[in-house]
């Protein structure tokens, strides 16, 4: 065998194995993968072992559990007119993978800012009294809010907490 014929062999060798990795993919059981066929979409796999189509199929990976988003601080002028320091804590699961990467270009990012605009909207309806001693229904009511934008995207709302209401 001479040395050309050992260079064809390892190359043809890489070669395979190169589509071979490109081929199978694994996701973690608690991720799934969207699919897209020449930019179509083309359901989900995983968890586990799957295979796509190399240089046809691009593949998204999307995190199912729940996650956590801290909305900043905000300031809030309340309906009588009194400037507060509001920030809270939000707690969010994507329950379809497919809606949260097709419906929404950076849902992470979405669900942030219309956090903060629904919590600066409602709260600028009420008076420092009741944003003081009433939050229990207030982080309902943020919450119902957030769910009714945030269910199209395939995101679902668990717990929405103002931490801190800081005068100025």
């Amino acid at each position: 065998m001479s040395i050309i014929e050992i260079i064809e062999v390892f190359v043809g060798g890489g070669c395979i194995l190169v589509l071979i990795i490109l081929t199978f993919k694994i996701t973690r059981q608690y991720e799934r993968a969207v699919i897209f066929r020449f930019g179509k979409s083309n359901g989900l796999k995983g968890p586990g072992l799957f295979a796509i189509i190399p240089f046809v199929d691009r593949m998204v990976k999307v995190d199912l559990r729940v996650r956590q988003l801290d909305v900043p601080k905000q300031t809030v002028i309340t309906h009588d007119n009194i400037s507060v320091d509001v920030d809270a804590i939000i707690y969010y699961r994507v329950i379809d993978a497919c809606r949260a990467i097709i419906e929404v270009e950076d849902y992470e990012a979405a669900a942030a800012l219309i956090a903060q605009t629904t919590l600066r909207d409602l709260l600028g309806q009420i008076e420092l009294d009741t944003i003081l001693s009433d939050r229990d229904s207030l982080n309902k009511k943020i919450q119902s809010d957030l769910k009714v934008i945030t269910e199209p995207w395939g995101i679902h709302i668990y717990i929405v907490t103002i931490r801190d209401v800081l005068l100025h």
